[in-house]
This record gives C-alpha cells, structure tokens and sequence, in this order.
C-alpha cells in the first residue's frame, strides 16, 4: 500500500497460493476503489480455486467493503483469476458509485418536518 493511502487491503487465497504478481494486480485495482474517499475503513478480497472434475477450473472472488454504514459484500465467478479480480472490483465500484448517488439524492432532497410550536404573526 502507498503510504499516503490509509486504507486496509486484505488479500487472502483459498486452495490457492498468491504469488506477489496477483497480490500486486489486485493492489493495482482496489486503488480504485480506494478513490471513494475515506468512506472505506478496509477491503478484504478472497480469492477461491474450485478444481472439481465437474466444473472444470473456476476461480471465485469474494469482495467485502467495511464502510461507515452497511457493509457491502460481492462475489464473481470466471474461468481465470485475473478476469474474475476485475469484475469484482467493477462490482464494487458499481456498488459504491450507487450508494453514493443514493445518499447525494436523499440530501439534496429533504423530507418535511412538522413542528408542534406555534409560529408568531407578523405586525401590520
């Protein structure tokens, strides 16, 4: 992580070694994530290797956002690694650009309130 970067990246493999290339590919595409803002507190990203005959090679990647509010999670699956890394991380900054566009339409946007005082009358 650069140093100017607060935010906690945990990558993790399941029936799978990371090698420090995959580790770097992944670090290389949260950093857009990371351009959210401070909102993000830290983002866990699993990485599974499913070899069943049946199935054939399929990676799954797991991505969890632990934010200022509801966590937000997403999971991808792909035929390679690197591919389904990137559409987690699409997913996610889809997720996060949604959310944000929610919360700026709900400010921009007020609700009534009503008020039990009595509002004086202005002098003629």
């Amino acid at each position: 992580m650069n140093s100017q970067n607060k935010h906690e990246l945990i990558v993790s493999g399941i029936h799978l070694d990371l090698t420090p290339s995959l580790k770097t590919f992944v670090r290389e595409k949260a950093d857009r994530l990371f351009r959210h803002g401070e909102r993000i507190v830290r983002l866990r990203v699993e990485l599974e290797c499913d070899r069943s005959a049946a199935v054939g090679m399929q990676f799954k990647a797991k991505g969890h956002i632990e934010i200022h509010g509801p966590d937000m999670n997403a999971s991808v699956q792909a035929d390679e690694c690197h591919k389904a890394v990137s559409m987690l991380i699409d997913k996610l900054d889809r997720m996060l650009q949604r959310r944000h566009q929610l919360h700026r339409v709900k400010r921009n946007h007020p609700r009534a309130v009503e008020l039990n005082a009595e509002i004086p009358k202005a002098f003629a």
